[in-house]
């Protein structure tokens, strides 16, 4: 499997600084800078709504960051009480 490629947080800006400030087309920023459309179009958009420009219901970046480790925790609290409900199941039976 194909790992992702990252770009840190100031590439991203620069990129975005190109579309919002200097005006340059999506297409043609993306080409530039050797990114695909979309990937340059959901930079611009994320851009947007973490600056009070996008829909009312979006997520900031750092809400995005912030409900990704909720959900992390989520995953390992529900694995620690499978796991001790299965070991009290355990001594219980070995009490008998």
């Amino acid at each position: 499997m194909a790992k992702r490629k990252t770009y840190s947080k100031e590439y991203k800006d620069e990129a975005v600084k190109l579309v919002r400030e200097l005006g340059k087309p999506v297409a043609q920023a993306a080409q530039d800078l050797g990114i695909t459309q979309t990937t340059l179009r959901n930079w611009v958009k994320q851009w947007e709504i973490d600056h009070g420009l996008g829909s009312a219901d979006a997520l900031t970046t750092e809400e995005k960051i912030e409900l990704r480790r909720l959900r992390a925790e989520v995953r390992q609290l529900k694995m620690e009480r499978d796991f001790l409900k299965k070991a009290a199941a355990f001594f219980a039976k070995e009490g008998k």
